[in-house]
């Protein structure tokens, strides 16, 4: 299985997140702080976010 998760170390999280648009699972929504919260039961793990993502902040995980 393949999970997202988000870097918060490079995310700017100042802004709407632009992958919320992105993800064909809607998946991705944005907490209070900015940061985009991955649904882990909606995610297929698809990648086009992590293509997606300006500055990269999106990783794909293998959980195998």
């Amino acid at each position: 299985m393949t999970t997202v998760t988000v870097d918060k170390n490079i995310c700017p999280h100042n802004h709407v997140c632009p992958l919320i648009q992105v993800c064909p699972y809607n998946a991705i929504s944005q907490a209070k702080d900015g940061y985009p919260i991955i649904d882990e039961e909606r995610c297929v793990g698809c990648g086009a976010c992590v293509k997606r993502c300006p500055m990269k902040a999106m990783k794909l995980k293998s959980t195998n």
